[in-house]
């Protein structure tokens, strides 16, 4: 595998280039045959190639966006559906040249054969090359070392990858055993850092590099922190500068626009489908069509969420909060139907147009929690630097039960690395999500049932 490893960026490239190309040549072959005719100047060759150019450049741009090419990393269920759903974007994007070119409208429907007949090609394409490249370069042999017990629920997740990794070993390190386990790191493809004091997580990171040995580390607030710094060179000594106070004004400037432009324009555009949920949830039960809980957000300031009703009335009578289960009795069979395709969730536009969300944020959440988590992780109330929002960087990479600590590390990513251009991202990779079915499952009861352990993966030493 390491003969070839400096290849590994080539490869990708070339049968990502390959695919585009196949698909795009499909595409010009449908503009000529359906409706180049109907211009009425229609383009000889050259006109037809240039058409065939944008059409790729579209397509890699969305397949950037749900990195849809990226052969081993994604498997072939993951990397067939990813390219498909990045492809029928770009044949969605391609109609509106189209229409323009042909200066009227014309059926869509050989876009949608189009996109069909692309399916074949991507999932022929997505199996053959991801068996091929996995023979090239298997799964890695790594060795797992740990401060004072192993990371249980880390290792779950490795042992999940079984087409990335295979943990080899498993071992504990501490300033007496550090020579050993130097030597020992050596025998293996990569190493994964778990939880470690700094002292001996920076020595073992430093032999590493030096050993051009790769490493999988788990990633500390502090680390997250200064990822997003600025590079300062004030003098000869290297300065990192981490602002550490949220947006900018001209970011916060232009995410309120755009939270504004786009709020509005699916407030309009998706009305028939609030109307229907509507009155589908009155007709059911004759109860209230919306739901309204009390939510955090920027700076810990309270607003009301508003939802679409999707369990039985007072549900939480009592008062206590109550996680929904994966088969919840409380929910209710219209509840369940909205909820699988997130139509319960499209009221909080009219909260974003308000300005008391955004689109793209940490996901608000109840007082009750934030009043829990902050007692159990201090650095909760990092995630309130700006607003919440109807999705975020840990609902695209995330789980709907992943722990809260690991959905902290995943917010401060976005908040310190933020831009315009990943708040696009995550609007696209959003609607990638919402027909996965580990994104839209609740707490499993036992989960339930501990939820107040959610500071199981909170190590002590993130504070050093």
């Amino acid at each position: 595998m390491k003969k070839y490893e400096q290849y590994k960026r080539l490869i990708r490239f070339l049968a990502g280039v390959s695919l585009i190309a196949i698909e795009s040549i499909i595409f010009m072959y449908m503009w000529i045959y359906c409706y180049k005719d109907q211009m009425e100047m229609p383009y000889q060759r050259l006109g037809n190639y240039f058409l065939a150019v944008v059409y790729a450049l579209i397509l890699y741009i969305f397949s950037s966006i749900y990195g849809s090419l990226r052969l081993g990393y994604l498997r072939n269920g993951e990397l067939i559906y990813t390219h498909t759903l990045a492809t029928t974007c770009a044949n969605a994007v391609s109609y509106i040249p189209i229409v323009l070119l042909v200066k009227h409208f014309r059926s869509p429907m050989p876009l949608v054969w189009l996109t069909v007949g692309q399916f074949v090609v991507i999932a022929g394409w997505g199996y053959v090359a991801n068996s091929l490249y996995r023979k090239v370069y298997p799964p890695r042999n790594v060795i797992m070392v740990y401060g004072e017990r192993p990371m249980k629920n880390l290792m779950e997740k490795i042992y999940s990858r079984a087409d990335r990794f295979v943990i080899g070993a498993s071992i504990r390190v501490d300033e007496e055993n550090m020579k050993e386990v130097k030597e020992l790191l050596l025998t293996y493809d990569g190493v994964v850092v778990c939880d470690l004091p700094s002292v001996i997580r920076n020595e073992l990171l430093k032999f590493c590099y030096g050993h051009s040995l790769r490493v999988y580390t788990m990633p500390k607030i502090s680390d997250i922190i200064i990822r997003g710094a600025e590079n300062m060179h004030y003098f000869d000594t290297p300065l990192l500068l981490a602002r550490n106070d949220g947006l900018s004004v001209e970011q916060a400037v232009l995410k309120r626009f755009m939270d504004i432009f786009v709020s509005l324009t699916m407030l309009i555009i998706t009305s028939p489908i609030l109307a229907v949920t509507a009155l589908a949830i009155k007709f059911y039960d004759g109860g209230p069509v919306f739901f309204y809980q009390e939510r955090c957000t920027k700076d810990g300031k309270v607003f009301s969420i508003c939802k679409f009703r999707s369990m039985i009335v007072d549900a939480e009578k009592d008062g206590r909060v109550i996680p929904a289960t994966e088969k919840d009795p409380r929910i209710t069979p219209v509840g369940s139907f909205i909820r699988k395709v997130r139509i319960d969730e499209l009221p909080q536009l009219w909260n974003i147009l308000k300005g008391e969300m955004s689109l793209v944020g940490p996901r608000p959440e109840r007082i009750e929690h934030v009043q829990l988590y902050s007692e159990k992780i201090p650095e909760f109330a990092y995630r309130m630097k700006v607003k919440g929002g109807l999705t975020g960087y840990a609902q695209v990479y995330g789980k709907y039960n992943t722990t809260a600590y690991d959905k902290l590390k995943l917010d401060l990513m976005y908040i310190q690395n933020y831009s315009l251009l990943l708040d696009i991202e995550i609007l696209f990779k959003t609607v990638k999500i919402l027909f996965e079915k580990e994104s839209t499952e609740g707490f499993s009861e036992e989960a339930s049932a501990m939820v107040e352990e959610i500071s199981k993966s909170y190590e002590s030493s993130d504070h050093n």
